[in-house]
């Protein structure tokens, strides 16, 4: 094996690597050889491969061997390119040096600019361009930037030097500063190093860019970078490539520029060349926002000439590349220099409408434009958001979680009934919590908007966020419910009432009433907006029709009222693949009702108040049934754990004591003791485990025979009205075979009664949710009764795990940084421990049931990882909340289409071997074998 190859230069119009090597050369490095390639006016350079910087690390940020020695042959490629001599004091070259990973990581890393000068060579420049403040004020930017970046003193020092600098010479503008000045602050500026560091700033070139490409490769590190990592799931083992190019400057006065550029509108979709330039500035300006830019377009007013070369440039490669770029140039002294080209970043709007586009102008396919939008991106056409001029005056109070997207303004409401009571009234509510509970959910569901001081991604309030499309911010540390009255939210005291605005895309909290403007697709579906009227509406449904016609799995909803089934329909929910029953009857006239079921001490006593939740619970299905118009309702059978039904033990306590102290009524007071004395009776160690899902149906039976009776009857109601019904029973939390058998027969038998009472014959399923390890490793058994199986991952990920869903959050983060879990696992299928336990029970159950029907309906069903997963293994369909129904439906599609190319690639493998193969045989290479 020959000696590896660290260093790879481009220049003079061919490069040694390609747009095809983003993994060894990283973006930028792929992006610089692609266009020198191609012939487009890049300045000489060398890109030093990401894996050296994994082995510069390994070796303990030692460089590997060579790569210095390479570095070198190819800087004196360089200098032969630019005609200069890094170092030489009468015709200097000066090169920049980047960071440039695999993926983009844009402000994450360092780069270093104007490297090579010193006290000879910027003397050097002065000569050779004729200009010694242009040489001064490099050097002043090298001399800055080179002391932050590499040798660690804060940038604002330097800033600070700067700012007295312009003061003392009543100037505005770094330009205004001539080459005396600007002489004056590079020795400010060495003087500050010196006394920060106890170093003096380094005069020698090479030892310049030594320095320099040690921080680069330092920066992978970074807190920032690590950060970033961290949020988008970028590997630590890809490490940065650095790139070595030769300067060229914006800033020799008005013919020259710099700028930053899209070939797309990266906000809209909009097709127009997008950007920003500065007349006499080098990139960093841009950048940092130190003078106001100009619009890209300006330079055909001031260069028309580099302009127009700007323009066929950026046509050139968006054609090459069949994508959306964003571009980097300076223009030296009217001559235009290409510094990078990358795929742009883009919101959500953007990525749909270019793909859209791209379509219609025949530069990608149909299948292309799918994958060319991430699921999650779609999320931003359904959320409201505030008005972006209003925002921007408002100073945040708090910053949290940003759990659930969009935007909501209104009045605090500190309880679930106050948020009520004030609905009611006309308000628009902000249900302001420690923490959200079940008991809570008349409030939510009144409010417009959570924010909870504690709780993480998946916590009650962030599940119940994307469950109702509601916005929310939890586990926000500024907030402190002080009492029932007041709440501080960072350094102010809110009283109930007091209007604030929760910004759940970025987590912030403010002060007043910001107006909301809301999604033209959630108008559209309303009612509100006529479709034709809306690009938004035309490019979203475009996109996922192209989504429809590739993928595989089948996309459900869970819902549990007729609203949020009719929501799911409009987002193209193929059925309900989770009814939770139980949050049926948190509303407020059943609640009541529902409690004194639970405290029935007899079965007859549960029966009269189960006749009173039988009608109501029967509308509800009816209305799902309608809404569905035929595709399957998948109905979950009573699963609480008893406590959340109940009155508060403690409270109850309390409440008795106040009575007994204030000489209350005798009768209330017995009233109430014997309803604490029951409350005792039910209570529960750990309630999750306790007396819930099929242990309480098979306990108490009565209450399994109420929910199928409504079940079926609203079926058989419906099915008269000449609708086709597929009603779809779910026993939970079943863990034996003869819990399934023991609630199946109950089933079948209410049924065929009521049935019979119809004079109707319909087609129903029995089946489980398995969310219990001991489940998946009986599937075969468990087959042989359940017609379905859906996996409850919410509960399967707690049982396997050992996590409590909400307390998790309390150290998940913290496991993350440390290395411990690369994601939350309630927000990301656990492939490796989950995913295995649902493979075992694929494979069992299909063994015993071939035909069985395979769904996921845990908070995973709204994922496009777990998504991608659920495919792979072979699962028929995924349930998710109605507002993650458009994500499912294109992740769906993307992993298919992503199969669909592995497979393809694997197929060209083989082809090329046997090619490979029959070649060598021919030559006579191949071993005879005896």
């Amino acid at each position: 094996m020959g000696k590896k190859k660290y260093v790879y230069y481009f220049g003079d119009g061919r490069a040694e690597g390609s747009g095809g090597m983003k993994e060894l050369l990283g973006g930028k490095g792929a992006g610089l050889a692609e266009m020198t390639n191609l012939g487009i006016s890049v300045p000489p350079g060398f890109t030093i491969t990401t894996e050296a910087c994994v082995e510069y690390y390994k070796r303990g940020r030692t460089y590997p061997p060579g790569m210095w020695d390479e570095a070198l042959a190819a800087l004196k490629k360089v200098e032969r390119s630019m005609g200069a001599k890094f170092g030489d004091p009468h015709n200097p070259l000066l090169v920049s040096v980047r960071s440039g990973a695999r993926a983009s990581m844009p402000g994450m890393m360092d780069t270093v600019l104007n490297v090579g000068l010193t006290e000879r060579t910027v003397e050097g420049l002065a000569a050779k361009t004729r200009n010694d403040r242009f040489a001064q004020d490099s050097y002043r930017r090298f001399v800055a930037m080179f002391g932050s970046i590499v040798m660690g003193v804060g940038r604002e020092h330097f800033e600070v030097i700067l700012k007295h600098k312009k003061a003392e010479l009543g100037v505005t503008q770094d330009t205004h500063l001539d080459a005396k000045a600007l002489k004056e602050l590079v020795a400010s500026y060495k003087s500050l190093i010196r006394e920060h560091t106890q170093r003096e700033f380094p005069d020698d070139p090479f030892e310049q860019l030594k320095m320099a490409i040690d921080a680069v490769f330092s920066s992978w590190y970074g807190a920032r970078a690590v950060t970033y990592r961290r949020l988008y799931h970028i590997p630590d083992t890809w490490g940065t490539a650095v790139n070595v190019v030769a300067m060229v400057f914006g800033n020799m006065g008005e013919t020259s520029g710099t700028g930053v550029a899209f070939t797309r509108d990266p906000a809209t979709g909009e097709k127009k060349f997008f950007g920003e330039c500065l007349m006499n500035a080098q990139g960093e300006d841009v950048v940092a926002g130190i003078r106001t830019p100009l619009p890209v377009s300006e330079l055909a007013k001031l260069l028309p000439n580099a302009y127009k070369e700007l323009e066929a440039t950026y046509k050139k490669l968006e054609r090459h590349y069949r994508d959306m770029l964003d571009l980097e140039f300076t223009i030296q002294e009217g001559k235009l220099y290409m510094l990078q080209t990358r795929v742009g970043k883009r919101t959500g709007i953007a990525a749909v409408r270019i793909a859209v586009d791209m379509v219609k102008e025949g530069l990608i396919s149909k299948k292309e434009a799918v994958l060319r939008v991430a699921p999650d991106q779609l999320a931003q056409y359904l959320y409201p958001i505030f008005d972006p001029k209003e925002e921007s005056k408002c100073t945040a109070l708090g910053k949290g979680l940003p759990a659930g997207p969009g935007a909501a303004a209104g009045r605090i409401a500190l309880t679930p009934d106050r948020a009520v009571e004030m609905k009611a009234a006309g308000e628009r509510v902000i249900l302001v919590r420690q923490e959200t509970s079940p008991d809570d959910i008349h409030g939510m569901n009144a409010a417009l908007g959570f924010l909870t001081a504690r709780g993480g991604m998946t916590s009650h309030a962030a599940v119940v966020a994307r469950q109702m499309g509601k916005v929310c911010v939890a586990g926000c540390d500024a907030v402190e419910v002080e009492d029932g009255q007041t709440v501080r939210i960072g350094a102010k005291v809110f009283r109930e009432g007091d209007y604030i605005s929760i910004n759940g895309s970025t987590g912030n909290v403010y002060d007043g009433d910001i107006p909301v403007v809301e999604s033209e697709i959630i108008q559209v579906l309303q009612g509100k907006l006529d479709p034709a009227k809306s690009e938004k509406y035309r490019c979203f449904t475009t996109v996922l029709k192209w989504a429809d016609d590739v993928r595989r799995l089948r996309v459900r909803a869970n819902a549990d009222v007729p609203e949020q089934a009719q929501i799911a329909r409009g987002f193209g929910a193929e059925g309900i693949g989770l009814c939770r029953t139980e949050h049926m009857f948190f509303a407020e006239d059943r609640i009541p009702i529902m409690q004194r079921m639970i405290l029935a001490r007899t079965r007859e006593e549960r029966e009269r108040y189960l006749e009173q939740l039988l009608p109501l619970q029967k509308q509800d299905f009816i209305g799902l049934y309608r809404e569905m118009k035929g595709y399957p309702v998948t109905i979950r059978l009573l699963d609480p754990p008893l406590h959340e039904f109940l009155p508060h033990r403690e409270e109850l306590m309390v409440e008795i004591a106040k009575l007994e102290l204030t000489g209350g009524d005798p009768a209330v007071i017995d009233e109430k003791r014997r309803l604490l004395a029951r409350v005792e009776e039910l209570h529960e160690f750990n309630p999750m485990l306790g007396l819930r899902g099929c242990r309480l149906g098979i306990t108490m039976p009565e209450i399994t025979r109420m929910q199928v009776r409504a079940i079926m009857e609203a079926a058989c109601e419906v099915a008269r009205e000449g609708k086709k019904i597929v009603p779809e029973i779910m026993i939970p939390l079943v863990g034996m075979v003869a819990e399934m058998k023991a609630q199946k027969d109950l089933i079948r038998e209410v049924a065929q009664e009521t049935m019979k009472r119809y004079n109707t014959k319909l087609s129903y399923l029995v089946g489980t949710m398995v969310e219990l390890p001991r489940a998946a490793v009986t599937a075969d058994r468990i087959a042989e009764e359940a017609e379905f199986f859906s996996f409850g991952t919410n509960d399967l990920t707690q049982t396997t795990f050992g996590f409590s869903r909400d307390d998790a959050a309390k150290f998940v983060d913290f496991y993350k940084t440390a290395n411990i879990l690369d994601v939350d696992p309630f927000a990301v299928l656990d492939r490796e421990g989950v995913g295995a336990l649902m493979k075992l029970a694929i494979t069992g159950g299909r063994k015993t049931r071939p035909d069985i029907k395979l769904g996921i309906c845990g908070e995973h069903g709204g994922d496009p990882s777990s998504i991608e997963f659920c495919h792979q293994i072979g699962l028929d369909y995924v349930s998710c909340s109605p507002y993650r129904v458009p994500i499912a439906r294109l992740a769906a599609a993307h992993a298919a289409l992503n199969e669909e190319r592995a497979q393809s690639t694997s197929v060209s493998t083989k082809r090329t071997t046997r090619t490979a193969s029959r070649s060598r045989r021919r030559s006579g290479t191949t071993r005879t074998s005896r």
